[in-house]
């Protein structure tokens, strides 16, 4: 019986040849959880086509057609910028297929690579080019990999002082939140916070990351050599213990990965981080004449 990440590799690769039957198509892969061989059964095939010029609305038609594909569940993207997403189902399976031209992909690589957009969901794209298992186009699809394996130093002090920043939930009182009736905020500033860690960690690893539909943190986490210990337990345990024991382990993750910016990154400004580590909020008192 075939698993669930065989079958959906299988699926894509019958899939694709719809597509790079065009003579347009130079490229393409399938990367995410098919690729890296992690799926379930409610795993989607994420693909991507590169073309010399993307494909007309009648050609994605008749390729969907011949994959047997269900209506469009959705569909974004811009024809004058030169990328389009689709999905569809083919026997219950959501298959997400991007379409993009490889001057517009090649764009978006220099976006981050060059321009350092550290806001850039694209780092998605690029962490799954280099996991990816190409379909058609291998050569090209190496060259990319080749540069997105080369984490400039630029982007990574760019990761690290984007992200070195944390509202200072330690340094306040217990019943702060309880008085305000803003449980959704302190939980808001805890995501923030872990997704902050995440984003100067991967600059001081040198991996891709974006906060868009981030899944598998165990697994990411593993590809850190620079960590603070227990990193990714600590930070699940962040949203499954009371308020003020969260807030306090959050102080302690957030000096352990100040460390090690100031070990690894020196060249980093901490002092206004190190400000917060440290600071207290008290209550005020009424004076009285």
């Amino acid at each position: 019986m075939k698993s669930a990440s065989s079958y959906l590799l299988a699926l894509a690769k019958h899939n694709v040849q719809a597509y790079i039957s065009n003579p347009k198509a130079k490229a393409a892969m399938v990367t995410g959880s098919a690729a890296e061989g992690q799926c379930d059964y409610y795993s989607d095939i994420d693909m991507s086509i590169y073309y010399e010029e993307l494909p007309s609305e009648e050609e994605l038609e008749i390729a969907r057609q011949q994959n047997h594909g269900s209506e469009r569940i959705w569909f974004l993207g811009d024809r004058s910028y030169g990328a389009l997403v689709e999905a569809y189902f083919v026997n219950g399976v959501e298959c997400q297929i991007g379409h993009t031209t490889i001057a517009t992909w090649e764009q978006d690589m220099a976006t981050i690579l060059t321009e350092l957009d550290v806001t850039s969901p694209m780092q998605k794209a690029l962490s799954g080019i280099l996991i990816c298992i190409p379909l058609h186009g291998e050569e090209l699809i190496q060259k990319w990999q080749s540069i997105a394996a080369s984490y400039p130093d630029a982007l990574a002090q760019a990761m690290v002082e984007r992200h070195l920043q944390f509202f200072p939930l330690w340094g306040l009182q217990q019943d702060y939140f309880a008085t305000r009736d803003a449980t959704l905020w302190q939980h808001q500033i805890l995501v923030e916070a872990a997704q902050n860690i995440l984003g100067v960690l991967s600059g001081l690893n040198r991996l891709y990351y974006s906060t868009f539909q981030f899944k598998r943190m165990g697994k990411f986490i593993e590809k850190m050599n620079i960590v603070p210990d227990n990193l990714s337990l600590r930070l699940e345990s962040l949203f499954h213990t009371p308020a003020y024991s969260a807030a306090n382990a959050l102080q302690e993750l957030v000096r352990e990965t100040v460390e090690l910016v100031e070990l690894h990154m020196p060249q980093i400004d901490t002092l206004q981080v190190r400000r917060k580590l440290d600071s207290k909020r008290q209550a005020w008192k009424l004076l009285t004449e």
